[in-house]
């Protein structure tokens, strides 16, 4: 029984770390789950603390996972686990039934599962919180109180510099599909023979004679009979997910509506491509250093294009603003936030392979990439 306890403590510890740690060195990429959640739930008015729930959230799971890994603080750590659980468990089961996001974004972008997988999953670490609690003071570490309270501080003051230097960088680990090394058009592409989504029809006709609107499928509805029956409407849902390549909403829009991504994806030279969300957000903070590598990269004959979601008259007033020497494409947001976390960011990308990636506090000079990627 010992074995058991123990593992079951070790385990949820693990899986505590492992959720905390994946969504704390991506602390954009979880306030961006949490805005999903708020959209989806009605609960607008809550986006603004999306980031520091984002942040707050991910420390407590890595914290309690510490505490049980290492047998610390047992109590404190074991109660908090299954609040955590009795919270998650059926919120999670909500969230299954109802389908309001397809990814939970329990272990951020390094494990995308189900919502049922996801429910199922708590089912189990639920069970282990039981255990762990009902057993709370047979709990034993056999590397000695002083080692395990050792390794735990230096667990927590380096989560903090990952989470810091993460918030203040590109994250330190990139699960994204666009981390470096990223084929874009190879990760487009849907595999021959891959399941296809499909989709059931249902459709509402109204009784003449009652007035009543009754529920029909595609194998029964009455469409011939026009005496007896009145087309309502008809919905359409997805009763079997289809396959889903790595990356399927890239495009780089014109501002006539053109979708040109071909023409940059099948570029032999490098492409450099500032990605900007949000204009009017942007930081101006790296402006200067951005538009003198726009500006080399033109004398060297290679393309340097800026892609945002923002409307075409903002991006004509940050170029007033800023004299930016380059082109505005269009691309839906959430794609330019999975792409980049920060606002601006820079990729470059050379015949559709993605070959580096900036956040906007390291933008290089065109003398820091032709030593990296030019020699």
């Amino acid at each position: 029984m010992r074995v058991i306890k123990n593992l079951a403590r070790i385990l949820l510890g693990i899986t505590f770390i492992f959720s905390g740690f994946v969504k704390g060195i991506d602390p954009w990429g979880s306030a961006y789950k949490f805005t999903d959640y708020f959209n989806a739930m009605g609960m607008e008015w809550l986006v603004w603390a999306a980031f520091p729930l984002g942040i707050i959230l991910a420390f407590a799971e890595f914290a309690i996972g510490i505490g049980l890994l290492f047998n610390l603080f047992i109590r404190f750590s074991s109660w908090l686990a299954f609040l955590f659980m009795a919270f998650f468990l059926p919120l999670t089961l909500w969230i299954a039934v109802k389908n309001p996001v397809t990814d939970c974004g329990c272990f951020g972008d390094a494990l995308v599962i189900s919502n049922w997988e996801t429910f199922y999953k708590n089912i189990v670490l639920m069970a282990f919180a039981i255990v762990v609690i009902r057993y709370q003071k047979d709990m034993t570490c056999v590397l000695g109180k002083k080692v395990a309270s050792a390794l735990g501080t230096i667990s927590i003051v380096t989560y903090f510099a990952i989470v810091f230097y993460s918030y203040n960088h590109e994250p330190i680990f990139d699960f994204r599909p666009y981390k470096k090394g990223t084929n874009i058009p190879e990760a487009m592409k849907i595999p021959e023979g891959a399941q296809k989504e499909i989709y059931e029809n249902i459709f509402y006709y109204k009784n003449k004679t009652t007035g009543e609107v009754q529920k029909f499928t595609e194998q029964n509805y009455p469409w011939q009979d026009t005496l007896n029956w009145v087309y309502e409407n008809m919905e359409s849902k997805i009763v079997q997910e289809g396959y889903k390549p790595p990356i399927h909403d890239f495009t780089i829009q014109s501002r006539e509506g053109e979708d040109v991504k071909d023409f940059f994806l099948y570029d032999k030279n490098y492409v450099f491509i500032l990605v900007a969300h949000n204009l009017e957000k942007s930081s101006r903070k790296p402006q200067e250093k951005i538009n003198n590598l726009a500006v080399w990269a033109a004398e060297n004959g290679l393309s340097f294009i800026c892609m945002t979601s923002s409307l075409s008259d903002q991006s004509d007033a940050f170029r007033e603003e800023t004299g930016a020497p380059y082109e505005f494409f269009n691309c839906d947001e959430i794609t330019l936030k999975t792409i980049i976390r920060s606002n601006p960011g820079l990729i470059v990308i050379k015949d559709g392979t993605v070959v580096g990636k900036w956040h906007y506090n390291d933008i290089p000079t065109p003398e820091e990439f032709k030593e990296e990627y030019m020699k």
